[in-house]
C-alpha cells in the first residue's frame, strides 16, 4: 500500500510538472525576448503600408517587453537591401522583417540571380495584414462590368489594354492571371509606379487597371473610375457593393495584396510561435484595426506553419504565370 501511494505521488508530481512546463517554457521565451532591443526592418520608405505595420509591431513589442523597438527603413534594390540585413542577423527574435508579398512570392522567380532562398534564409512568423485589389475601368471606355470586358475582348481581340505599376509587379501579374482565366488577351502597358499608371487610366489614355482598392476608392466613389470586380473570394467589407470577379464567372483570380513578418534562419520555433502570438494580439486591438482600416487593410494573422504553406503555394502560382507568359524583369 505504501509503495502504491509513493508511485501515485510520483506520477502526480510528474503530471503537475508536465502541465506547468509549457507555461514555464513560455516564460523563458518571454524573458529571452525581454533581454535586448528589437529592430524591425521595413525595406520601403516611411508612410506606406509596410512602414505602418512595422510601427504597429515596434509599438507593441516595446510595451510588451520593456525594450526599445526601432523601425529601420532600409530602402533600395527593390527591397533587397533591407531583406539582406535580416538574412544576416542573429536568429534570436530581436531582428525582424516586414515585407510585402511580392518580395517573397514573385521576385524569387522574376528576378535573375535572386540573392535569397526564402525557405532557407528566413523563418515565416505570420501574415500581418491584407488589402483587396480591384479591376477598374475609365468611364470613357464604356465598360461597366467584368462580363462586358470579357465579351468586348473576345469580339475585338487586341483592342483593350491595361496599365500596371511595372513589369513583374503583383498588379501586372494579376492582369496576366485574369487574362489566362478569362481566356482573353489584353495589351500590358507598364509604368514606373502606381501613380502615373493610375493617372493615365483616370485620363482615359489606358482603359483598364488592376489596383489596390484603397488607392482607387475615392475615384470609384466620385465616378472617375468604374469598379468592375474585386480580386478576392468574397466581397470586401470596405466596398460590399462591388462584386467579385468569381461572381461574374471568372474563377481563380483571388489576388490579394498582403504583408508578412519574417525572422532570420535559426530562430527557435518557440520564439517564432511567441512572436506570432504577440503579433496576432497586437493586430486584434481596436485602435490598431482602425489604424489599418485607414490604409484599407485588415488584419490577417495566422500560425507560422500556415503562413509558410501560403508562401509556398502562392510562389508556385506566380512561377507558373511568369514562365507561361515569358515575363522578364526590367
Amino acid at each position: 500500500m505504501q509503495r502504491r501511494l509513493s508511485l501515485s505521488l510520483v506520477f502526480a508530481a510528474l503530471s503537475a510538472f508536465a502541465i506547468a512546463s509549457p507555461a514555464q517554457a513560455q516564460g523563458e521565451v518571454q524573458k529571452q525576448l525581454s533581454s535586448e532591443r528589437f529592430t524591425i526592418v521595413s525595406p520601403f520608405p516611411p508612410g506606406g503600408p509596410v512602414d505602418t505595420l512595422a510601427r504597429v509591431l515596434s509599438d507593441g513589442l516595446a510595451k510588451r517587453y520593456g525594450q526599445a523597438a526601432v523601425v529601420e527603413n532600409l530602402v533600395g534594390a527593390a527591397g533587397n537591401i533591407g531583406i539582406d540585413k535580416v538574412k544576416r542577423a542573429k536568429g534570436d527574435g530581436h531582428t525582424l522583417l516586414v515585407v510585402p508579398a511580392g518580395n517573397l512570392t514573385i521576385n524569387p522567380t522574376l528576378m535573375p540571380n535572386f540573392p535569397f532562398d526564402i525557405e532557407k534564409d528566413f523563418v515565416p512568423v505570420t501574415m500581418l495584414a491584407k488589402a483587396p485589389n480591384v479591376l477598374v475601368a475609365s468611364p470613357s471606355s464604356g465598360i461597366k462590368s467584368a462580363k462586358e470586358l470579357v465579351a468586348r475582348a473576345k469580339a475585338k481581340p487586341d483592342s483593350l489594354s491595361y496599365a500596371s505599376p511595372g513589369v513583374g509587379s503583383g498588379l501586372h501579374l494579376a492582369g496576366e492571371l485574369f487574362k489566362q482565366q478569362a481566356g482573353i488577351d489584353l495589351l500590358h502597358v507598364p509604368y514606373k509606379g502606381t501613380a502615373p499608371a493610375l493617372n493615365d487610366v483616370l485620363g482615359g489614355a489606358v482603359p483598364l487597371m488592376f489596383s489596390n482598392l484603397p488607392a482607387t476608392m475615392p475615384f470609384i466613389k466620385n465616378g472617375k473610375l468604374v469598379a468592375l470586380g474585386v480580386t478576392e473570394a468574397a466581397r470586401s467589407p470596405a466596398a460590399p457593393d462591388i462584386p467579385t470577379l468569381a461572381e461574374q464567372g471568372i474563377q481563380g483570380v483571388a489576388v490579394t495584396s498582403w504583408y508578412g513578418l519574417l525572422a532570420p534562419k535559426g530562430t527557435p520555433p518557440a520564439v517564432v510561435e511567441q512572436l506570432a502570438k504577440d503579433a496576432a494580439e497586437m493586430l486584434a486591438q481596436p485602435d490598431v484595426r482602425e489604424r489599418l482600416k485607414a490604409q484599407g487593410m485588415t488584419d490577417a494573422a495566422m500560425k507560422p506553419a500556415a503562413f509558410a504553406a501560403h508562401i509556398r503555394e502562392e510562389t508556385a502560382v506566380w512561377a507558373r504565370i511568369i514562365k507561361a507568359r515569358n515575363i522578364v524583369a526590367e
